[in-house]
């Protein structure tokens, strides 16, 4: 498995990370967290204040210690040695237990976001409007945020049927996910990413109208297979999904045959992004002659 560490800036300060890719998540020291958090100068004095910290949580019976992992990191000395470490949510959980004045951004944010999703359970037409308003602002265009959008209600219902086949939530939604893409795709999830150069975020944020209309065939295809054959056993649930996604894989073929292009694309958003902004500030820079 390949591993990555790296360093993210806060405020200046360095929190050591880790990137687990079969899990695709970023685990990040928490000593350095806290030694963000409350401002210590010294990475003893941050160490011995974690050390009393956890026990108090431990106390209290917290599961933010119990969520917490072990993993070797790059420490002062160049030596890799081992750190407690946690992911995005078991940080922010960390967050809102530390009183610090550097903490209370993001106590405000968690509360406003908790408050915003609240409000959603009772009209769900604000998540739609969030989501809308959210993809204008990373700078995709309309017509692909409508396909997007529509996306979403198609995997919604599938995912709904995969529920009422008996199917679990977790490996067994990756499992038939992996099949239908396989299928239409010709790659694995994984290997579809890798080929976008994505390494975490969401893969459908990073199609093209093309891709995402295929994939909404391919999942479309499944759950109205599995709604016709009412599939019992896990096995018979993928063998649906692998039907699903070669009716889009077929329709892949047919139209790369028609326009003698490949659908599949290394189409990256954040990439796209990055090279328009550099074009502009090497058009903005050229003198004219």
């Amino acid at each position: 498995m390949k591993k990555e560490k790296r360093i993210a800036i806060f405020k200046g300060k360095k929190i050591r990370r880790h990137w687990e890719e079969k899990q695709e998540k970023w685990y990040f020291s928490v000593v350095d967290v806290v030694m963000v958090l409350t401002n210590q100068t010294d990475y003893q004095l941050a160490r011995n204040y974690w050390k009393v910290f956890k026990n108090r949580l431990k106390k209290e019976g917290s599961e933010v210690v119990t969520n917490c992992n072990r993993l070797k990191l790059v420490a002062e000395d160049k030596k890799m040695r081992e750190t407690d470490v946690a992911d995005t949510e078991v940080i922010l959980r960390l967050i809102q237990s530390i009183p610090s004045p550097n903490a209370e951004p993001f106590k405000l944010w968690l509360a406003r976001v908790g408050y915003e999703r609240i409000e959603e359970t009772h009209d769900p037409e604000l998540a739609i409007n969030r989501a809308l308003n959210t993809y204008l602002k990373k700078g995709y265009k309309k017509d692909w945020i409508n396909q997007r959008l529509k996306s979403i209600e198609i995997r919604k219902a599938l995912t709904d049927e995969w529920e009422k086949r008996g199917v679990k939530q977790g490996d067994e939604f990756a499992i038939l996910t992996d099949d239908i893409t396989l299928a239409w795709v010709g790659m694995s999830t994984r290997e579809y990413k890798n080929f976008k150069g994505l390494k975490k975020g969401n893969l459908r944020d990073n199609m093209t109208n093309l891709e995402l209309v295929l994939n909404m065939l391919a999942e479309t295809a499944t759950t109205e297979i599995s709604e016709k054959r009412k599939p019992k056993k896990f096995l018979d649930n993928r063998k649906v999904a692998k039907e699903g996604g070669g009716i889009a894989g077929n329709a892949r073929k047919q139209i790369e045959a028609k326009t003698g292009k490949r659908v599949i694309s290394k189409y990256n958003f954040k990439l796209e992004q990055k090279q328009k902004k550099l074009k502009k500030i090497t058009i903005s820079g050229m003198n004219p002659r």
